[in-house]
């Protein structure tokens, strides 16, 4: 299924009042790109992905993690939803009642076969140029994963010759990336435990 756009110049204020709550869409540079459902594998990767980083961070008290259909405000005429996003603790105070007013310090966008442009391009030129410290593309149809990490000049992409990404936003959070794309995924609770543990927790 193909995205559907609104076109035309909107703004946030535009986007918030058009954008129902069960729907998932970005605005970017003053158009509205609507989301096609998710495929089943999509899913499971983004509700996995999202309980290990969720009970990683609350273990060490790292901050905030949004889930899918919240909108980041980087100007007045762009707000991704990214599917997986974190703010720090020392940044809360940018989460307001229905959206999140700047950028998070990490971003995750898992590819579908709609969004290719965008979460390689699009939004990866957003979060660059708003300042977001980390940005992971997940792409299970081609079973890569690219990890951008921010510095002096923009986003370096990761070596990832060595199968172990080790992130800068989340002190102690490593990753073995062939685990994501393993089916069935492990179970969260013995894989946080594990994640945990190597980090000296």
């Amino acid at each position: 299924m193909p995205t559907q756009t609104r076109t035309g110049l909107y703004t946030f204020a535009d986007f918030v009042e058009l954008i129902q709550d069960d729907q998932k869409a970005d605005l970017l540079d003053g158009v509205i790109y609507m989301a096609s459902p998710e495929s089943t594998d999509h899913n499971d990767l983004l509700f996995w992905l999202g309980t290990v980083v969720r009970l990683y961070i609350e273990e060490r008290n790292l901050g905030r993690l949004t889930i899918n259909k919240v909108a980041f405000r980087l100007s007045d005429k762009t707000a991704p939803e990214p599917d997986l996003a974190f703010v720090r603790r020392d940044r809360e105070g940018i989460i307001k009642h229905g959206y999140v007013d700047g950028p998070p310090d990490l971003a995750v966008e898992i590819v579908s076969p709609d969004s290719v442009d965008r979460d390689y391009e699009s939004k990866r030129l957003r979060y660059e140029q708003a300042g977001v410290g980390e940005y992971w593309i997940l792409d299970p149809d081609e079973s890569r994963a690219t990890f951008l990490i921010r510095g002096p000049d923009g986003f370096v992409e990761t070596n990832l010759d060595d199968p172990i990404f080790s992130s800068t936003v989340l002190p102690g959070f490593t990753l073995d990336v062939r685990v994501l794309w393993q089916r069935p995924l492990p179970a969260t609770l013995a894989f946080v435990q594990n994640l945990l543990a190597r980090s000296g927790e």
